[in-house]
């Protein structure tokens, strides 16, 4: 007698879980996208640039492989490129550790 009862009951709350899964499904799709924006450098310079300093600016490590210190230096310079109202300070730092990380030059050689 109790088993016709159990099932409805267990049949309305399979309903009523998969109603809430939807829901909660089509507020997840709804809500803004949270941007995947990485934080780079936010500090002052050093007088001499370091390895470590270059690596926060182009936000790579330290031992980063040439490609990737190349491909972080274009992004970069293409958000702080004096061309495209960028400050001509910010792009000389920029080559200065990109210079540095790739081994070119040993550091603080920016004309500013």
């Amino acid at each position: 007698m109790a088993t016709p009862f159990l099932a409805g009951l267990a049949v309305a709350a399979a309903a009523l879980g998969g109603r809430y899964g939807i829901q909660a499904w089509q507020a997840f799709k709804a809500r803004p996208p949270k941007p995947r924006i990485r934080k780079f450098y936010d500090g002052g310079f050093q007088p001499t640039m370091t390895r470590r300093e270059a690596a926060l600016i182009l936000g790579v490590w330290e031992k980063a492989i040439p490609d990737k210190v190349k491909e972080a230096h274009r992004k970069v310079m293409f958000a702080n490129h004096p061309d495209t109202g960028g400050s001509h300070y910010l792009a000389s730092k920029i080559n200065e550790a990109k210079d540095v990380i790739l081994g070119k030059r040993k550091g603080s050689g920016s004309a500013f």
